[in-house]
């Protein structure tokens, strides 16, 4: 197809278009001649990719194109493939590691993976953003009072691997391994908002059913 084709399939005007082949974030067309050239599916799709990123996940252009350069790294597995595509992603800042709800929430953490069994995730404790993120909420609601343990958290880290599964079963559907984890880091910027989207769903039914609306 030509620009202007993949402008309308997309939705994307043909100056954004150009502006995300100047960025690297597309690659580009098979060229023509001196100004024409022309676009296939596979450009179709990362465009997409790249517009919920940009959209939707709200991530700046630059981490745009560093997930997608581990996207396109053949050269690793799919594991570490997967990992650093999604570890590119905006994350929390670094907690301070002296603050005493901190090093709680780290004990309580810690707990909590190896009461899971989760010895990949444990072993990764140093450099994972959502060991990190984790950490975090934790300690902010032990600051305000709520003491959650590692007893409280099983049970949802466990709702969780369940979600995860059914990610990964996902993820499986698709043929190449770019698209795998082009599934995945999708599954990260618009699963994660589904499944927020049906916890608070699920809180207003619960809540309903337990108090009624008095």
């Amino acid at each position: 197809m030509r620009l202007a084709e993949l402008s309308e399939r997309s939705g994307v005007s043909i100056a954004t278009i150009k502006y995300y082949l100047r960025e690297g974030l597309l690659v580009p067309g098979r060229q023509v001649n001196a100004t024409t050239a022309e676009y296939d599916e596979d450009h179709l799709r990362r465009l997409r990719l790249v517009r919920a990123m940009i959209q939707v996940g709200r991530v700046p252009v630059a981490t745009v194109r560093e997930v997608l350069g581990h996207v396109d790294d053949d050269s690793l597995g799919r594991t570490i493939r997967l990992g650093a595509a999604l570890w590119a992603l905006p994350q929390v800042p670094e907690p301070d590691a002296e603050d005493e709800y901190v090093q709680a929430a780290r004990r309580a953490v810690d707990r909590l993976l190896e009461t899971l069994g989760w010895s990949n995730a444990r072993a990764l404790i140093t450099i994972s953003p959502a060991y990190r993120s984790l950490v975090v909420a934790v300690a902010t609601f032990r600051r305000l009072g709520y003491d959650w343990d590692a007893e409280l958290l099983v049970s949802y880290a466990r709702l969780m691997h369940r979600a995860a599964v059914l990610d990964l079963d996902f993820v499986e559907t698709h043929p190449s391994e770019a698209e795998k984890v082009e599934a995945a880091v999708l599954g990260a910027i618009l699963v994660e908002p589904m499944l927020q989207a049906l916890h608070r769903l699920a809180q207003e039914e619960e809540s309903a059913r337990r108090y009624g609306f008095e």
